[in-house]
Order: structure tokens, then sequence, then C-alpha cells
């Protein structure tokens, strides 16, 4: 067997165990993302009076409405996210909801140097979230999900 030959024959082997785990980098997104915001959100309405303190802090207009509407929408949507349920839908908002975080919190003066660098953008844990979930709101929650589930008794796409 010649060395192309083995090659040919991993990269087969390796083609048909990725594509028999297709299901699991949806899945292991959403229960992640899913868990973050369920918790953030639920700890944020437990604790409304620090969150609308820190809102207060961070210039966000009307914070005594906007901190139980963006704890809500984490909350919320995360569980949408968590179950795979509305999951298109559910990443919109949370992507509204990081992108509001990052233009408010993660760019801190102290921080101004490195702020107008990609790599300052892309170590945010923030945008990594937003990629996730724009990711989520292309491709969908994959076949492991309540959003699959119902597709598929009611014949209509995921």
């Amino acid at each position: 067997m010649t060395l192309q030959d083995r090659y040919r024959t991993l990269a087969r082997i390796g083609g048909n165990l990725a594509s028999s785990l297709t299901w699991l980098p949806p899945l292991v997104a959403r229960i992640t993302l899913g868990v973050v915001f369920v918790q953030t959100g639920w700890g944020k309405l437990n604790h409304m009076s620090v969150a609308v303190e820190n809102f207060r802090k961070w210039g966000i207009p009307a914070p005594e409405v906007q901190a139980p509407f963006s704890s809500t929408c984490e909350l919320v949507f995360g569980a949408l996210l968590l179950i795979g349920f509305w999951t298109r839908f559910a990443a919109i908002p949370l992507i509204i909801v990081m992108l509001v975080a990052m233009k408010v919190t993660a760019f801190d003066p102290q921080q101004a140097a490195n702020e107008g660098t990609l790599s300052y953008l892309f170590g945010l844990t923030e945008y990594l979230y937003v990629v996730i979930l724009l990711w989520l709101a292309i491709y969908g929650p994959g076949p492991v999900s309540v959003d699959r589930m119902v597709s598929h008794k009611t014949g209509s796409p995921s």
C-alpha cells in the first residue's frame, strides 16, 4: 500500500467519522450558550437592583426598564436555545443583547490602545457568543432539537 493510498484511506475514515458526528456541534453550541444565558438572565432577575445599578453605571438609558428587559431576554431566549426550540428566532435578540454588551462594557477606556485591534475584538467573550449565535441563526439547531422534532411532525423545515 502506497503512502497516497494510506492517506486516502485515513481521509475516508475521517470523513465517515466526521459525517456521523454532524449532530454534535450545534447541540454543544446550543447547550453551552443556553446554560450561560439562562444563568446570567436568572442571576440578573434575582438581583435586579444590582443589574439596574450596573446598567446605570454603563450609561444605558432607562436602566429600570432595560435591565429587566435584557435579563428576561437572556433567560427566555437562552432557555429556547437550550432545548432547541425556535432556535433561529431566539438567536437574534441574544445577538442584539451581546452587541449592546460589547458596546457598553467591553470597550473599556483603559483598554483604548487595544480596542482598535482585531485580536482584541476576537478575544471578547461577547464577540464569540455573537459568532456562535450567528451560526445557529443561519444553520439552525441541528438534528437533536425540539425544532427538528416539530418540523418532522409538521413537515416544515427546521
